[in-house]
């Protein structure tokens, strides 16, 4: 679907106000009402900003919203320059809009390998994977409202998202059962969070085929290297600059950060 000039205006204030860092008070425009308007104004911003995409980000739509916008989930683009990895000595510093909204959250992190032309079903989905790591993703926006207005206004900035950390892979992954693993989040060494993927509708394989069929009716490719941050686990957890995030996975694997302005 291509953008209208209305569209590419928005994409182009959503922007700017990320390149300023400058609060968003209202919505650049009229609202999307729609995914694919939603999907259009991303598709402008990303063809603006230039920077090459790394990965995407899958988000849950609350159950009842589904029927109004058709789909159980969205997506935004990670650029490849805001997918980080931890240090653990030295946990990476994230940056985020410290005056419009941010949030940062417990997923599990695919790595993609070679995506074939053919359909996809949550069993084979998995032969298409190449890695599956602990992670971190940051959820901010300009934009305060960013999570009030519905899906179709968070997809259309970027997915609420504003990058990427990649913690230790989870070994064996093929054979373990990801779906029940216990996983926390810390905020400044205080658990605000605690669950397991069974709160992620079909998991995070299921995000992988959301993914691959949302993509393709937007013409974008998945090339061998993409990473996919599937879904928030335990909850999406604001935070601010100079406080410390920390993800707990199975009781033993850990991805940390520090947040920045």
């Amino acid at each position: 679907m291509a953008a209208t000039t209305e569209q590419k205006n928005i994409a182009a204030a959503f922007l700017a106000a990320r390149a300023k860092k400058t609060p968003l008070t209202s919505y650049p425009g009229a609202m999307p009402e729609t995914m694919a308007d939603a999907y259009a104004i991303q598709d402008a911003a990303i063809a603006l900003d230039g920077r090459r995409v790394g990965g995407w980000k899958v988000g849950r739509i609350a159950a009842d919203l589904v029927g109004r916008y058709g789909e159980n989930r969205l997506t935004g683009p990670i650029f490849a320059d805001e997918i980080v990895g931890d240090a653990s000595a030295a946990r990476p510093a994230m940056p985020v809009y410290a005056s419009g909204f941010a949030a940062a959250e417990a997923e599990v992190v695919l790595c993609f390998g070679t995506v074939a032309d053919h359909d996809y079903d949550i069993a084979s989905v998995r032969d298409c994977i190449a890695e599956v790591r602990t992670g971190i993703e940051i959820a901010s926006s300009p934009f305060q409202g960013i999570n009030r207005h519905g899906p179709a206004v968070t997809a259309s900035d970027f997915g609420n998202n504003r990058g990427l950390v990649l913690g230790p892979p989870l070994a064996g992954w093929q054979d373990r059962d990801l779906i029940h693993m216990p996983v926390e989040f810390a905020i400044d060494g205080e658990t605000v969070g605690a669950a397991t993927m069974e709160t992620m509708l079909d998991g995070p394989f299921g995000s992988a085929l959301f993914l691959i069929r949302t993509l393709r009716a937007r013409g974008i490719a998945i090339p061998p290297g993409t990473w996919l941050s599937s879904g928030a686990i335990t909850g999406i957890h604001e935070i601010r600059p100079g406080q410390s995030g920390e993800a707990l996975f199975d009781g033993k694997i850990r991805v940390g950060c520090t947040i920045s302005d």
